[in-house]
């Protein structure tokens, strides 16, 4: 039975970290969705609070479960990004062993204390199943824009997210680390980050919803034809008209507190820039474009370590070309390319020698699904997330 537990206040809402489950009558595919991992933005938990009651009043021939969790319970009670820390930079795999290693009490701040009753939540869902298991991680943007999806760049991640019609962001697990993301990719499980725009806007809600509704039916949970699943996503793609299918980021533009950033007012998501256009400032001065592109969630609020990113469109022939290479197993000959060579020990790492391997070497890398860069002696790691457990 799915309980109503959102309460407004003041500021924010009060929630629990279970908001609801809905079981069907067959066995079948796990979803799970967390909204709210960041407190100023409770539209993914109001989603899926209304999608739970629409499950339980319509009584549809559902198979499998869905798990709805919120992520920070405090933030969100405060109606503020974060307390102490960002609980969505925290999911580094060396820390969340730590943390399994540890008990509740011993976590020190209050991002530490949700992290551990998220972690415990989600691993306590996960018990026991057999057969798919798909995250859906709910956000939403300081910024207007249309709404788009994350993932990590495997194939099952990328056709549950193109089911969605709206923008498809790849490479962002390059520039920033710890999401929960990029954890539960890292496990093996399926995953899409889903920004549904802006933080307070009515239709962030009902964005979020129908990304709900549309993931049910791509694991197998609900068909198309127990919901309005084409006005859903005749919703999402009329949202993001005139956008890319895909896109690539291209740059990051990392903040500190101390850098007093601030973006020159009235961009929004998926603004079109050119080279050398000013678009904030620090106690540097001007902060300006470094090609050509679209900007990329613009930060207008006092939280956060990203100023703002750059990204570019990839062409569809592309993904057929990567789609084709992956088929047939071609990073089995990656390690041929002059200075790459596999990582001792990991299948899904290679080593570069930017001495050796230049011109289109990192780019084939990325059409093949290695995408997560680290420098080590000089050398570059290219690592791809292993094949998911579902298939």
């Amino acid at each position: 039975m799915v309980k109503q537990v959102i309460v407004q206040n003041e500021e924010g809402i009060c929630v629990e970290r279970e908001l609801g489950v809905h079981r069907g009558t067959k066995h079948g595919p796990l979803v799970i969705g967390i909204g709210g991992i960041h407190g100023n933005e409770p539209a993914g938990v109001v989603a899926l609070q209304n999608v739970l009651r629409q499950l339980r009043q319509s009584q549809l021939p559902f198979q499998g479960k869905l798990v709805a969790l919120a992520g920070n319970l405090r933030a969100l009670r405060a109606g503020s990004r974060y307390l102490h820390h960002d609980l969505n930079r925290l999911w580094l795999p060396e820390r969340v062993q730590l943390l399994k290693a540890q008990s509740r009490n011993f976590a020190s701040t209050g991002e530490e204390q949700e992290q551990y009753e998220l972690l415990a939540a989600i691993e306590n869902t996960l018990i026991g199943h057999v057969g798919p298991a798909i995250f859906l991680d709910l956000h939403t943007t300081s910024s207007d824009g249309a709404p788009f999806a994350l993932i990590s760049d495997t194939l099952t991640n990328r056709r549950l997210a193109l089911q969605l019609g709206v923008p498809l962001i790849l490479g962002l697990e390059e520039n920033v680390e710890g999401t929960i993301l990029n954890y539960i990719n890292d496990l093996g499980y399926e995953a899409i980050g889903f920004e549904a725009g802006q933080h307070q806007a009515p239709q962030s809600v009902k964005n979020h919803e129908a990304a709900i509704w549309l993931t049910l039916v791509a694991s197998g949970c609900l068909t198309a034809h127990d919901i309005p699943a084409a006005q859903y996503q005749e919703q999402l793609r009329a949202a993001a008209q005139g956008l890319p299918s895909v896109l690539e980021v291209r740059y990051r533009h990392a903040i500190q507190d101390t850098d007093q950033f601030v973006m020159r007012p009235g961009f929004s998501n998926f603004s079109s820039v050119e080279r050398g256009q000013p678009l904030a400032l620090d106690q540097q001065g001007a902060i300006c474009a470094q090609e050509r592109s679209l900007l990329f969630m613009p930060l207008y609020q006092k939280q956060g370590e990203d100023g703002f990113f750059l990204v570019r469109e990839v062409k569809p022939f592309w993904l057929s070309v990567s789609a084709w290479l992956r088929h047939w197993q071609t990073d089995r000959i990656l390690h041929w390319l002059p200075g790459v060579r596999r990582l001792f020990g990991n299948r899904n790492a290679l080593v570069i020698d930017r001495h050796i391997a230049r011109w289109l070497v990192l780019p084939i890398c990325h059409l093949l699904g290695f995408r997560k860069h680290t420098q080590t002696d000089g050398m570059l790691i290219v690592s791809r997330r292993r094949q998911s457990r579902s298939n």
